[in-house]
Order: structure tokens, then C-alpha cells, then sequence
């Protein structure tokens, strides 16, 4: 039997890292950590970065390449399927290479490992075809939403009422019935250029708890243009981007 331990590890500050997180990391005997090409090497620093602060234990950690999901798939479904598929794989060729049986083995995970993260269905496939025994065990860690709302010092709902947590993809489709509030995540298409700009105010943030950290609030009438090109701006600059947004009826 092997052990998998699926960390959630924040949104890019170190000391987003919980001390759960931090017992867990010191327990296992294997670290994997995810490379996603030249452009996103950040995100396999700030692993590394964490590591090296905090792993108190001898450790192996190998490093890998993430399959890429294929956007020219005509389907998102079939494409994210497809992908997951190939992730799934990848754990187990890993896990069959690099660990014997009786490891436990560390998956640091961006932000937390149950929101807007497949990591824990992916880990499900794995589970299915592993063809070996695969325990898991879940650390959660300080989401995007927490570290916008923290950043711009607002609370998430208004007295008694919903949030909604939704996608670019769906506020396309109009801004979610029956809330005044709703945050929105994996928004490549600026889809708040979608909403009527005078009924909503807006809180953006992206890189948040990073160095990088990139904040604007106001009428979204007023700042929806700023927003915008700081955006592009910031990812011509990086390479990649990483944002989330709550948009509130006035």
C-alpha cells in the first residue's frame, strides 16, 4: 500500500502554508512536484521554496512534466476528460517508478485541493487504475477566495444573503439569479465586460500572496478598462496569469 497526500498550499505566500500542511509535508518519504513549461516555472519555484523552508525530514522530490490539455478539442468536457486521463497516468508511471510499497508521497497543491482543482478527481482515476493499493489523505490550504477577500479588506456576502462561486464560462451566460454577490474564477475572457457595468462594483486581484501581487477595486464602469490592461500587461511581463474577481450589485 502507498499513501498519498494531497497538500493544499495557498496562493503563493509561504507563510500560507498551515501547520497541518507543514506536519504533513515532514511525513512523507516522496514529493512530487508538477513543471509546466519555461513560461509557469514560478509555480514549481514556489514548491521548491516551500521545501526548502520547511521540510525538516529527508525527502525525495521529483520533479515532472504535466501533460497539457489539447485547447484545440472542439469539446471542453472531452478535452478536460482526455487530460485528466493523461494526468492520472503520469501519477501512477510515477508512483511506480519513484516509490516502493509502504511510501507516502506529497502532491503540493495550489490554493486548496477542493475548490476549482482537479486534483482529487484526477487522484479518484488514479485510484481506479493504479492496479496497487493508493490511500489518500486530503490537507486543505487558503483558497484564491480568501486571500481577494483578505487583500481588499471586504467580507465575502452581504448581511444574510449568498455568494456564488462560478466561471467566465458561466457569467457569460448572465450574472447567477437569486445573489448579490458572486465570485469569479478561470476567467480568460474578461466575461465582467458581459454584465451591465453601472449596477455592479468589483474586486480583482491576481498573483495574490505573491510579490507579484496585483489589486483594483472600484465601479466597474470606472475600472473594467484598468483591469484589462493591467491584466494583459502583467502577462506579457510573466508569462502567465493567475486572477479571480468578486463582482457585487451596487
Amino acid at each position: 500500500m502507498r499513501r498519498l497526500v494531497t497538500i493544499g498550499i495557498g496562493t503563493g505566500n509561504l507563510e500560507h502554508m498551515t501547520i497541518q500542511g507543514i506536519n504533513a509535508l515532514n511525513r512523507v518519504d516522496v514529493i512530487l512536484i508538477p513543471r509546466k513549461g519555461p513560461a509557469k516555472d514560478d509555480l514549481a519555484h514556489l514548491r521548491r521554496a516551500i521545501c526548502d523552508r520547511y521540510l525538516a525530514n529527508p525527502a525525495k522530490i521529483v520533479e515532472f512534466e504535466l501533460p497539457v490539455r489539447n485547447a484545440d478539442d472542439p469539446s471542453y468536457r472531452h478535452g478536460v476528460d482526455d487530460w485528466h486521463a493523461a494526468i492520472a497516468q503520469t501519477y501512477r508511471d510515477l508512483l511506480l517508478a519513484q516509490t516502493r510499497d509502504g511510501a507516502s508521497i506529497g502532491l503540493l497543491v495550489w490554493g486548496d485541493p477542493s475548490l476549482y482543482d482537479s486534483t482529487l478527481r484526477i487522484v479518484e482515476r488514479l485510484q481506479a487504475l493504479a492496479g496497487f493499493e493508493l490511500q489518500h489523505e486530503v490537507i486543505p490550504g487558503i483558497t484564491s477566495i480568501q486571500a481577494l477577500a483578505a487583500a481588499h479588506r471586504v467580507p465575502l456576502n452581504t448581511i444574510g444573503n449568498p455568494v456564488q462561486i462560478t466561471t467566465g464560462r458561466q457569467l457569460k451566460a448572465g450574472f447567477p439569479a437569486g445573489v448579490d454577490t458572486a465570485v469569479v474564477m478561470l476567467d480568460g475572457g474578461l466575461s465582467f465586460r458581459d454584465v451591465p457595468a453601472e449596477e455592479f462594483d468589483i474586486f480583482w486581484g491576481a498573483y495574490l500572496g505573491t510579490a507579484d501581487e496585483l489589486l483594483i477595486s472600484g465601479r466597474l464602469s470606472h475600472v473594467a478598462d484598468a483591469i484589462e490592461s493591467t491584466r494583459a500587461a502583467a502577462r506579457r511581463r510573466i508569462g502567465w496569469i493567475m486572477d479571480i474577481y468578486l463582482l457585487r450589485r451596487c
